[in-house]
């Protein structure tokens, strides 16, 4: 007797969102469109939370204050010192049930003007910056770049910067070598193509003085800044100014299915993230949607996930409900929001392709991160594994896994660890990328629309 195929009952082959869910893909354009408009509004985490903050207000979100009752349904947020915010929807079950946290980070790798930057040098004004998070250095040489930031004066007045994103203003930018005289510097290897010192910005090379005047080119920058903003070269000390690349997110082929941009990661989980959060009406469990600080430099500091202002906002709602904190945090589950390397055709060495993940392919959930023998990570259990993907599986969001590189090739973390040893179950999903961490960053819009249906499925 001949026997019967299987092949389709014990095999599994991630297939193109296209193929599986073809409706979804004017879907996915349509959310994307409001989606660019977030990262033309939020370069810096600063930017980020104010735009965030806008979305929540029009979406009837309230600041949180503690000792108030809250009926479920309610919506409440909490801004921490303008970089990082809480987004929370309580639930229709008691606290002591636990809550549903979905964490993505708002900062992204950039360069940052040093404490004093202003010199000048051969008839030219420039800045000096010490770059953020982990960057590919020679990718910032030549690019069009515009500055962002806070400057406070002297008198305690806060001057906001953003020069360079609107039509007919002026960009800056970082210098290289022409090929011609690119011997010596051609020998060097790719990692220090340019190096940290070099990353200068080129601001001015017109004087503002006589001749003999001494630093007439930094004054020709400092009249400039005065006039539009206040401030003084003392008050650089005072200021967190950074440089980004210069731009808006663009559709990218022929057939417009990517976006390119500055800072998909992890603005592009953090997004997700926050519009699963805002459509979400009478959940189950109480949703905390969290967008946090300074992960591409360790998750340290106050606006950082390492210290404790989610978690004590948390024990605010546990004290208000009469909850034991640590019981609810027990029962409690996390979504690592993040994104993960997608498989590229041109570099294929790096990527085990049976354990990469691919554009277009869905959400990315990723059972752990870390470097080599998984060090500095959190693994998400079996179990956690098995309700994050069945539920997925349940509301017909596509996904798939992914590990970033090759065992011994590298690697990277996120902030699950930082949740996961307050005894929170947790698991890292996000979007695929290409060019991650580049100026430069290129995601598929059926993989953002897609993480935003697993969020979704995860708050209701």
């Amino acid at each position: 007797m001949k026997q019967e195929n299987k092949t389709e009952t014990y095999l599994y082959e991630p297939q193109h969102i296209a193929d599986a869910r073809p409706d979804d893909v004017q879907s996915a354009q349509s959310f994307c469109e409001d989606y660019k408009a977030f990262l033309n509004a939020a370069k810096t985490e600063r930017e980020a939370v104010a735009e965030t903050l806008r979305l929540l207000g029009a979406a009837g979100y309230t600041p949180f204050e503690y000792g108030k009752t809250f009926e479920p349904g309610s919506k409440v947020y909490v801004d921490n010192r303008g970089k990082c915010v809480i987004a929370c929807t309580i639930g229709r079950r008691p606290l002591s049930d636990g809550v549903r946290l979905a964490i993505a980070h708002i900062d992204s790798p950039r360069l940052d003007m040093k404490p004093n930057p202003l010199y000048e040098s051969s008839g030219l004004a420039l800045f000096k910056t010490h770059y953020y998070g982990g960057i590919r250095k020679y990718q910032w040489g030549a690019t069009p770049l515009a500055l962002h930031g806070v400057v406070y004066r002297a008198d305690g007045t806060r001057a906001d910067v953003r020069i360079g994103e609107d039509e007919g203003d002026p960009v800056f930018c970082v210098t290289d070598l022409l090929p011609h005289l690119a011997a010596d510097q051609s020998k060097r290897t790719l990692a220090d193509g340019l190096r940290g010192e070099e990353l200068n910005i080129v601001l001015a090379s017109l004087p503002d003085g006589e001749e003999d005047d001494k630093d007439r080119f930094k004054r020709a920058v400092m009249r400039i800044l005065h006039e539009k903003y206040g401030f003084t070269e003392r008050d650089f000390t005072r200021a967190e100014l950074c440089a980004v690349p210069a731009g808006k997110a663009v559709d990218v082929g022929f057939d417009r299915s990517m976006i390119g941009a500055y800072g998909h990661d992890d603005r592009v989980c953090a997004y997700t993230a926050l519009r699963a959060e805002m459509d979400t009406a009478s959940p189950e469990y109480t949703t905390v949607c969290v967008l946090t600080d300074k992960e591409e430099v360790g998750s340290d500091g106050v606006t950082g996930l390492n210290s404790d202002y989610l978690f004590h906002f948390l024990q605010d709602l546990a004290d208000m409900q009469g909850v034991v904190y640590r019981h609810m945090l027990r029962r409690s589950m996390c979504l690592s929001a993040d994104v993960n390397a997608a498989f590229d055709p041109t570099f294929p060495d790096v990527l085990e392709k049976n354990n990469a993940a691919y554009l277009n392919r869905g959400v990315c959930v990723t059972k752990y991160t870390g470097a080599r023998g998984k060090s500095s990570t959190n693994d998400a259990s079996a179990e956690v594994m098995a309700f994050v993907t069945n539920l997925l599986d349940a509301e017909g969001v596509c996904w798939q896994t992914g590990e970033l590189g090759k065992v011994d090739q590298g690697g990277g973390g996120t902030i699950a660890k930082y949740v996961a040893n307050r005894n929170v179950d947790t698991v890292d999903i996000g979007v695929p990328m290409l060019s991650m961490h580049a100026p430069f960053e290129l995601v598929a819009k059926l993989d953002v629309y897609h993480t935003y249906l697993a969020f979704s499925a995860f708050a209701k």
